[in-house]
């Protein structure tokens, strides 16, 4: 009941609000941002969304647009400012996001929108995390963030889509509330570096298990030879 008729009207109501009453802060940080950093202002991206769906996701900028000597962008590490990190510490890079909440792209309370470039490497069990909007903040989010490994954040991510409740969406706004106010240390910095790229573990992963069958059927065919 509460997911399909009232998480909806939650979201708007949540998220016209925060963009009305933080609405100055929306201007300070647009203003350091455009100062720190340069334009653009906004860091977009294509992320899947609900039954994936693409969108265009939100962020206030926290990196530079520094290149080599070949025009390349720098790694992260070297393009994240100090005030980039101290954003990303305090998650207002997320801030534009409600507008995303307010278009219908997603939700306070969800599975985090991840890259495009994923969207391939996912179980079947791990896809049930689009079938509803992602979100501001979720269940993996305030059981461990960036620091959780890849697996068990998308299996908190399908716990929450297999338990979505008010209950649920209250308890975790209450623990991500605690995380901002107390526990910042739990907050990666660089995302890259914390998470590391799900794809390539997951090619990795998927490599390893084509070479040990591979392994396994030449030693049964040794065994029928014998």
């Amino acid at each position: 009941m509460y997911a399909r008729h009232f998480k909806r009207l939650f979201d708007c109501i949540a998220a016209l609000s925060g963009l009305l009453l933080l609405s100055p802060l929306y201007l300070i940080l647009a203003l350091l941002v455009r100062l720190k950093l340069g334009s653009p202002i906004l860091f977009t991206q294509q992320r899947p969304g609900r039954n994936e769906k693409i969108f265009k996701l939100y962020k206030f900028r926290t990196m530079t647009s520094e290149k080599d000597e070949n025009g390349l962008l720098l790694p992260d590490s070297a393009r994240l400012t100090r005030f980039g990190k101290l954003l990303r510490a305090a998650s207002l890079d997320e801030l534009p996001e409600l507008v995303n909440i307010l278009k219908g792209d997603m939700s306070l309370i969800g599975p985090r929108p991840l890259l495009v470039s994923y969207l391939p490497y996912y179980t079947e069990r791990e896809r049930l995390r689009h079938t509803v909007r992602p979100g501001l903040t979720g269940l993996a989010q305030v059981s461990g963030r960036n620091y959780l490994g890849w697996d068990a954040r998308l299996e908190k991510d399908v716990e929450y889509v297999e338990h979505l409740t008010l209950r649920m969406d209250v308890y975790i706004i209450g623990r991500t509330i605690g995380t901002l106010l107390g526990h910042r240390d739990h907050v990666a910095e660089d995302t890259n570096a914390a998470e590391g790229n799900f794809a390539e573990i997951r090619k990795q992963v998927n490599k390893q298990k084509v070479i040990e069958q591979e392994v396994i059927n030449q030693q049964a065919i040794e065994q029928e030879q014998e």
